[in-house]
């Protein structure tokens, strides 16, 4: 796998400590893969989190998610509110290829479980979507189920943020934004200390309200050149949230709900036309796909202990978001359509 050039380091987002890499594998085990089809107006791919190296279908993971405004079209949302695990990778990709991408994961499934959907229950594919049809010819249907297998492959615990995978074709406050990874470390008050990372597709935004680290880049941006024309409130942000953490999916659902506070830090109000969906997922235990199998024994984090997890979900929300946004390099894609990247607007010192 090959990883992009990373731009200088950004100011760190809230008082918690960042894992090694900054990045959602800071969370043992989770790794990350991209498909980037980048081929003038086809600006677009799939991106794939694999919460830990075996099967989820047999080892599924508890986990929970957050519809914090739902114009949105993902796959698998309502068996995991019900069931609270998830069965498969977690995947994200264009609005037009989430048939595509759920066909590939259930094709994947059967080929490691022959008997799925005979003497085996069927599978729940998990994919989720942005819309890129500003860059990227969306009409074209251009993600093939190859692509997913492509990215299910290239996951590892390095990988490239910006405007690669999923990520490649998406705009974020008429900036190019991307694919962004954050982490935070929440000491454990006399216990073990536990991670939190994120990771978020970012598509949303209007740009006279972008604040990042707390400053009003909106206004600096106009400042700077012509103001962009306004636009109404059309984009998704799809942020996925894991932790080491032992929580169940009731708590997973209060954790995942927390990254909206550092979502609207960054200017966000979930406006009507952006589909805004969070997802968390614990990897301290799994679940076992069958009866005869022994369910675990995990003593779950007491909720008096839940407020620095929140804390971490938070900033790193908009940690990543910031990654997102400033590793992202320029895009000119469909009809001539571009996007410039905030740092080559932006010095990093106007942050600091």
């Amino acid at each position: 796998m090959s990883a992009a050039h990373t731009p200088a380091p950004l100011p760190l987002v809230g008082s918690l400590r960042a894992g090694p890499r900054d990045a959602i594998s800071d969370v043992a085990g989770v790794t990350v893969g991209h498909r980037t089809l980048a081929d003038g107006p086809v600006q677009t791919g799939v991106t794939v989190i694999r919460p830990h190296a075996g099967d989820p279908f047999r080892d599924k993971v508890p986990a929970a998610a957050v519809v914090l405004n739902g114009f949105g079209k993902s796959v698998g949302l309502v068996q995991l509110e019900e069931l609270g695990v998830l069965e498969t990778p977690v995947a994200l990709t264009n609005t037009f290829s989430v048939g595509t991408v759920a066909a590939a994961q259930i094709r994947a499934c059967i080929a490691a479980n022959p008997e799925t959907g005979r003497a085996l229950p069927t599978v729940n594919p998990l994919v989720f979507e942005c819309n890129d049809g500003y860059l990227n010819d969306i009409q074209r249907l251009a993600v093939r189920e190859d692509d997913y297998l492509h990215a299910l492959a290239d996951a590892d615990a390095d990988f490239a943020q910006g405007a690669v995978g999923a990520g490649r074709g998406m705009s974020s406050f008429q900036l190019k934004g991307g694919i962004g990874s954050a982490s935070r470390i929440v000491p454990g008050d006399g216990a073990a200390s536990h991670t939190v990372g994120t990771l978020v597709l970012a598509n949303y935004g209007r740009q006279p309200e972008l604040r990042l680290a707390g400053h009003a880049l909106g206004a600096r941006l106009a400042a700077l050149s012509a103001p962009a024309a306004p636009e109404t409130e059309k984009g998704s942000i799809i942020i996925v949230v894991a932790t080491d953490a032992p929580l169940d999916a009731r708590q997973l659902r209060r954790l995942a709900l927390r990254a909206g506070a550092g979502l609207a830090r960054t200017g966000s109000v979930f406006g009507h036309g952006s589909g805004d969906i969070v997802l968390a997922f614990s990897t301290a235990y799994t679940v076992p796909d069958r009866a005869e199998r022994a369910m675990p024994a995990v003593a779950m984090l007491h909720e008096t202990r839940l407020d620095g997890l929140f804390q971490a979900a938070a900033d790193g929300a908009e940690q990543a978001i910031l990654h997102a946004l400033w590793r992202a390099e320029p895009v000119t894609g469909r009809d001539g359509h571009h996007r410039a990247a905030l740092r080559d607007l932006l010095s990093p010192s106007l942050l600091a």
